[in-house]
């Protein structure tokens, strides 16, 4: 056969709680009768093509095999997949051949992508215009997110399409970054966007999330981009249909209404806004973990590193991140919050790793003994003061028994930070009838 390599992309496929696998490389092809078709060479033969790979350039492919076997995120109508074998032969054609198209999209529309939700099966292509670029509007040019963090993995953006409805489209990755330097590069503020092989899912409602074989592409670069940009220039008022504030807006429910949803069937994601008192910060758990600094998923401990189960990184860069339980109530009902992430420092004030270094500190602590403490229920100490920093003394020999007690080998070093000066006797003794 010959065809137009339209685009080739990383197959990976994901073991939940273990490391990511590629199983070979993915190509989007195009035949002389505009039919588009999925190929596919074995992670085996990655070496022996992957440089030979071109978007845009036309070959000729001999002794290969079709297969039938994917059932999952097909990216063409043609359900059967080209897949290279040890007997197959790819050669370049020098010259373009002009009957071979150089593009071709499959846009649907709100209702299809709704029709098809969470059900896996073919990712089409989306197209609409802008209205938020992560949270931000266009008014100006936004400012996109750049660090080396979980953040710069994700765009969102909320595109109104011609039908009328908003829907949120999340761009991870090689999308995500694709999307960055275009909108950056562009003189104008992109108004129109499309992006291709987008996977609909429901998390609270519609939304789209690009996958490994998704592309982005701006106003006056393909044909259905200047074809909406064309028609949203002849009908302007759309524009103004949809109030950006609006589309934002989170639904605010009590603690009982997100009670009474998490208990429906079918189970999906959802996000909303609860207003809560913050009670009490639970004791027993870690308040940070260690994660991935790529993707923020918790580390694994190797022989001689850290393992990212997820990016299947043997190398893990680590970070520190939030990890907290509070107890929070409304008027009504009394639950546990888990902070994560940037919450946590939206709460503090301060990154998990700042947090740390301030925190791990070893001081010299002025204590008070009273009556209190020689009864078998109190098991904590009232610190009046902060002496000095200092050093732990070394574990050998083991500290003396004072007499009287019965508290044994118990190091009267504490960590501290912020400059907290006491251990709140009084509010773990209410924490611990509490739990009772």
């Amino acid at each position: 056969m010959q065809f137009r390599l339209l685009y080739f992309w990383d197959a990976p496929k994901n073991v939940k709680g273990g490391p990511g696998i590629l199983l070979g490389i993915e190509m989007l092809m195009i035949d002389a009768e505009g039919t588009l078709a999925q190929g596919f060479i074995g992670q085996n033969r990655r070496n022996q093509y992957e440089k030979e790979l071109q978007r845009g350039r036309i070959y000729t492919l001999t002794n290969f095999y079709a297969s039938n076997n994917k059932v999952m995120y097909n990216v063409a109508d043609q359900r059967l997949v080209i897949c290279i074998s040890h007997a197959s032969a790819l050669s370049k054609v020098e010259e373009d051949i002009e009957g071979i198209l150089t593009e071709r999209f499959r846009v649907h529309s709100f209702s299809d992508f709704e029709a098809n939700c969470d059900l896996r099966g073919d990712l089409h292509d989306v197209v609409g215009h802008l209205k938020l670029v992560d949270g931000q509007v266009l008014h100006q040019r936004p400012v996109l997110c750049t660090n080396e963090d979980s953040t710069s993995r994700k765009v969102m953006v909320h595109l109104q399409l011609k039908e009328g409805p908003v829907i949120n489209v999340y761009l991870w990755d090689e999308a995500a970054e694709s999307f960055r330097l275009k909108f950056d590069a562009s003189a104008a503020i992109p108004t129109v966007l499309l992006v291709t092989t987008v996977n609909p899912k429901r998390l609270g409602k519609l939304c789209l999330s690009s996958m490994s074989s998704s592309r982005v592409f701006f106003d006056e670069e393909v044909d259905p981009t200047k074809e909406y940009l064309a028609w949203l220039t002849t009908n302007p008022s759309v524009t103004s249909l949809v109030n950006p504030v609006e589309v934002v807006k989170a639904e605010t429910l009590t603690i009982s209404e997100i009670s009474a949803f998490v208990k429906r069937e079918p189970a999906q994601v959802a996000y909303f806004d609860c207003l809560a008192t913050i009670d009490d910060v639970k004791l027993g758990t870690e308040w940070y973990y260690i994660a991935c600094k790529d993707c923020q998923t918790k580390l694994n401990r190797g022989p001689t590193t850290l393992l990212c189960p997820k990016c299947g990184n043997e190398n893990a860069t680590a970070v520190a991140n939030y990890r907290v339980e509070l107890s929070v109530y409304d008027n009504d009902e009394q639950c546990t919050f888990i902070i994560l992430g940037d919450a946590g420092k939206d709460l503090t004030g301060r990154k998990a790793t700042e947090l740390i270094d301030a925190y791990v500190q070893t001081k010299k602590f002025r204590i008070k003994v009273a009556n209190y403490n020689f009864t078998p229920i109190r098991l904590s100490l009232t610190a009046t003061k902060i002496v000095s920093p200092a050093e732990l003394p070394p574990k050998n020999p083991p500290l003396k028994t004072l007499p009287g007690t019965e508290v044994e080998n118990t190091e009267l070093a504490a960590s501290s930070g912020g400059g907290a000066s006491a251990i709140d006797v009084q509010k773990k003794a209410k924490r611990a009838k509490r739990s009772d």
